[in-house]
């Protein structure tokens, strides 16, 4: 049985494909069309999963769409309606998107890939839900889920044992603790449903001397519950989302791209600090309902690496699982298997160990693609020799583009599409920002280290952390040893590595330790600011072409950019893959 899941028209669109309850493929159609959260149909995304199975659409057997459009078009007409005429040119922009294409899911489907069969319409927080406890380690878990909206909801507090999904309480639109972070977002100059990560980041520069004027925004509720005060906030009927009165309260609001100051430091300080109040005041109340352990998390606020680290300290909660997709994207994954498990009531057979659920290419097609491009390359001689130079490559400070295997799923680089270089070295941070990333330097890089040494370098309340969810302390004593991954508060959002997960990745970290004394490197995605992670050897290449890195480690192959000179490359002759 073949299973398509789909999500898109909001942000982070994505296809996800599962065969008897395992999954084929997976991947976000921003990866493709190169359009950082691209919201449109995810045709490319699509037929990629159909191509790793070698079918075509008529052959599924099912399609789980990640939530109910026609439930979600009545808030939207609800909101607007409510707010009229102050609405009234939000909602002239936003009905044809829903007229044209989203209430014509069944059509697309059938235009784009001949798919003719039903199409089941899963509710947004029950993908969500579904996305991370369906794929868990857990034969039952508690389940709480918080993004910006779905079609009502905002939050969802549930439970699930062995296939069975639950949703117990709700939290609904304009109450959101995701908005409510986004809002502050938007305050500080940062874009919404993009910088919110950027935010976090900037938070350890503070210090939270606003969290009473946060706590304003938000009241907390005894029940584990929450509401908004709406009279600081706008996005109920405005296209942008503060209110007059938060300029009121905080000052003015900041331009995009102007100085960051203190002032801006600790706003973002007291929202980290009001958020992990927050989501630990929800967790504490699910933990008193379902008397569960276990904890599976999904929705954007799931990202929130810093609030995640810091779960097992502040709630019951004995073991946390979150996917690596854990915002919008992975409702697809969702969305298909509560169609199987739950709604099928087929067994599950799946828990996530990896994220390497994307495209591939072989080492023959690597050299098709560099040969056509009179791309100057070496050729390694074993993979032994691969992990021993790159290695020797990042000890000597060099930058060096990775891209091996099958593509990540979800926004972290975990070493299939990754920039490397070396943690030990205090300006490797400035180099690489000046060489590729061109980005704020308050932003942290993180830190990959392998999974056997990990408990002697960061203070880890769990035996692996396999998708850069979670932020942990660094032990004291490595903080001048490692300054380039170490963030300002002594902390740092790590990946764990094992061989059976990724044989070349870990081998080469474990190997660069044998140079450094300490088997961690940088590990950053694979792109320039402001575009997806690279996908292709096509978009690996010029990556490295139009930036400064150093050399390209692309499948059994080296290629150095000294050796292949500017003048004469231009990105638009490149012929693609």
């Amino acid at each position: 049985m073949y299973i398509l899941g789909i999500s898109c028209y909001y942000h982070d669109a994505a296809a996800c494909l599962i065969h008897n309850g395992k999954i084929v493929a997976a991947a976000e159609e921003e990866r493709f069309t190169r359009k950082k959260h691209d919201i449109s149909f995810p045709i490319n995304a699509i037929k990629f999963c159909l191509k790793k199975a070698n079918i075509t659409g008529d052959k599924l057997d099912h399609v789980a769409f990640y939530e109910k459009p026609l439930l979600k078009f009545e808030r939207i007409l609800s909101q607007h309606l409510e707010a009229f005429p102050k609405s009234y040119f939000t909602f002239i922009k936003t009905i044809p998107g829903w007229i044209n294409e989203k209430l014509r899911i069944r059509k697309t489907l059938k235009k784009q890939i001949g798919y003719k069969k039903d199409v089941s319409f899963i509710d947004h927080h029950l993908s969500h839900a579904a996305s991370s406890y369906l794929v868990s380690p857990f034969k039952e878990s508690a389940i709480l889920t918080v993004d910006g909206v779905g079609e009502w909801a905002t939050t969802t507090f549930g439970h699930a044992k062995e296939n069975k999904v639950t949703i117990d309480k709700e939290i609904h639109f304009p109450h959101s603790l995701g908005l409510l972070y986004s809002t502050i977002t938007a305050f500080l100059g940062f874009k919404v449903n993009n910088d919110e990560y950027k935010v976090m980041g900037l938070a350890p520069y503070g210090k939270p001397i606003y969290k009473d004027e946060i706590r304003k925004l938000i009241t907390l509720h005894e029940d584990g519950s929450y509401s908004l005060d709406m009279s600081y906030f706008v996005f109920q009927w405005a296209s942008k989302m503060p209110s007059r009165k938060m300029t009121q309260l905080f000052g003015p609001q900041r331009k995009p791209e102007s100085e960051l100051t203190q002032k801006h430091k600790d706003i973002a300080a007291s929202l980290q600090k009001v958020t992990e109040e927050s989501l630990f005041h929800m967790l504490n109340q699910l933990h008193k309902e379902t008397k569960s352990d276990n904890l599976c998390m999904a929705g954007g606020v799931a990202l929130n690496s810093v609030a995640n680290g810091k779960i097992k300290a502040n709630t019951p909660f004995k073991n946390v699982f979150i996917q690596p997709s854990a915002s919008d994207a992975g409702t697809s994954l969702g969305a298909a298997f509560y169609l199987y498990n739950s709604v099928l009531d087929k067994p599950r057979t799946t828990v996530m160990d990896h994220a390497y659920l994307g495209p591939s290419f072989t080492d023959k097609e690597v050299k098709e693609y560099l040969d056509k491009n009179h791309v100057n390359y070496t050729t390694f001689k074993s993979d032994d020799d691969l992990i021993k130079t790159t290695a020797k490559l990042i000890w000597e400070n060099n930058v060096i583009g990775w891209f091996q295997g099958c593509m990540e799923w979800g926004p972290r680089a975990l070493g299939a599409r990754s920039i490397l270089s070396n943690a030990t070295n205090p300006d490797m941070k400035e180099i690489i920002n000046a060489k590729v990333k061109h980005r704020e330097l308050f932003r942290p890089f993180a830190p990959a280290v392998t999974a056997e040494d990990a408990h002697k370098y960061f203070e880890l309340d769990k035996d692996d952390e396999k998708f850069m969810l979670f932020v942990y302390p660094i032990k004291k004593e490595f903080h001048d040893k490692i300054p380039a991954v170490t963030h300002v508060d002594g902390s740092g959002r790590l990946q764990t590595i094992t061989p059976e997960q990724n044989k070349l990745y870990h081998g080469t970290i474990k190997e660069f330790g044998k140079h450094s004394g300490i088997p961690i490197v940088i590990n950053t995605s694979f792109n320039i600011r402001g575009e997806p992670i690279v996908l292709t050897p096509h978009d690996a290449y010029r990556c490295m072409m139009g930036t400064g890195i150093d050399y390209l480690v692309i499948g059994n192959f080296l290629v150095k950019r000294d050796d292949n000179p500017n003048d004469k490359w231009d990105s638009e002759s490149l012929a693609k893959d």
